[in-house]
């Protein structure tokens, strides 16, 4: 691939899937913008770093969703470890704005989310953004039967979290 045209694709792939990752990545940071913002970052980079490789063995969105899952997950798990990168690779993004009692709700659905495990996180996540059970099945290597489970099961203890305030 040409830098011009891997450029061009990355513009592309910018546009549409950075809100998902950064609401994704949100998710996993209990609604820190500034960590998800820098997280969202970072897996743009390592798009851009990994574009002429990818195979094209999944869908491209599957791709930047796992790599989106995993960069969050390492970032959690490696904090003090964090190389800071400065990049002019990225077009602008306009910032999401909420009322106040959004903006409760969403914090109080972010704490629930942070008490699931990583998989049900994740698994979470991806259906906030509408993402299809097909594809949230492919990112983490299970049958769709298998997701309908989970998720009821997830369904269960995140109304339990709301209302009683733990899973």
């Amino acid at each position: 691939m040409s830098l011009v045209n891997k450029k061009l694709r990355f513009n592309e792939l910018f546009v549409q899937h950075y809100s998902k990752v950064f609401r994704l990545c949100k998710g996993y940071f209990n609604g820190n913008e500034a960590l998800a913002s820098d997280s969202a970052q970072e897996v743009f980079i390592k798009i851009w770093e990994s574009l002429d490789t990818f195979r094209g063995e999944s869908s491209i969105s599957t791709w930047i969703y796992r790599i989106s899952a995993n960069t969050c997950l390492l970032y959690l798990r490696k904090q003090s470890t964090r190389i800071e990168r400065a990049t002019t690779i990225f077009p602008p993004i306009a910032a999401e704005q909420y009322s106040f009692e959004e903006e409760e709700k969403l914090q109080k659905m972010y704490r629930c989310i942070q008490k699931l495990g990583e998989q049900d996180k994740m698994t979470t996540l991806m259906m906030l953004e509408g993402i299809g059970y097909q594809e949230i099945s492919e990112v983490l290597g299970i049958t769709e039967e298998a997701l309908r489970v989970r998720i009821h099961r997830i369904k269960k203890n995140l109304t339990q979290c709301v209302h009683h305030g733990s899973i």
